[in-house]
């Protein structure tokens, strides 16, 4: 969903700041958006690295795989809230694609 400005910005993937590499950055909108397993839970390393590029301006979001793998319309929609975005309405039952 992040890729070909789906969301009406441009996200790259696996982008390099500073001495971190991040999975998704929008640079437009100054959004990190980090997809996790469970290695990161609760790691020191990760809240020293979200510090450092909250210093640089950016804002992270992190998700766990399971989130981005059974809830992924929940987890689009906290993107879109960040990204001051409304939600596309879905079409009705039987219309659309």
């Amino acid at each position: 969903m992040l890729r070909n400005e789906n969301l009406g910005v441009r996200f790259r993937r696996q982008a390099v700041i500073g001495v971190y590499i991040v999975d998704f950055v929008c640079f437009e909108k100054q959004l990190i958006i980090e997809i996790d397993g469970g290695q990161h839970g609760n790691s020191e390393n990760d809240k020293i690295r979200d510090r450092w590029l909250k210093t640089e301006g950016f804002e992270v979001l992190r998700f766990w795989n399971h989130d981005v793998l059974g809830n992924r319309d929940g987890v689009l929609e906290k993107i879109m809230e960040r990204l001051n975005f409304p939600l596309p309405n879905p079409p009705h039952k039987g219309e659309g694609i």
